[in-house]
């Protein structure tokens, strides 16, 4: 199967949910909150599985920017200043597919580490 590739990337008005339409068909709306909280940088990602970091506060944070990265990817910038994560055209079709069951796990490490999705908690 052939690498996914979108034909349309758009960003809601209030900079929260990104559309992203592949030419497969498949459209997605992604919260700014998943793509920050599974930002493939290594900030987030850390170097291994082991080393992932469950970020907290990220509730309403936005997208403020779209950046293409050659025709394979995009670096998304977040209202938190957070810039370093390239998002792959692959990685955006699993973060779209996977959405509610990524969005659960996320939930579910919040809470077994206590922090909250709200900011300042």
């Amino acid at each position: 199967m052939d690498a996914p590739v979108p034909t349309e990337i758009r960003l809601s008005k209030d900079k929260r949910v990104l559309t992203v339409v592949f030419d497969s068909n498949r459209r997605f709306e992604i919260s700014a909150e998943l793509l920050r909280v599974e930002s493939p940088s290594a900030e987030v990602q850390g170097h291994d599985p082991s080393q992932k970091k469950t970020v907290p506060g990220k509730r309403n944070v936005e997208i403020m920017k779209i950046e293409p990265i050659g025709n394979y990817a995009v670096r998304l910038v977040f209202d938190d200043m957070h810039d370093t994560g390239i998002y792959s055209w692959q990685l955006l079709h699993r973060l779209g597919d996977e959405a509610e069951s990524l969005f659960q796990a996320y939930t579910a490490a919040l809470d077994a580490a206590g922090l909250s999705r709200e900011a300042g908690t």
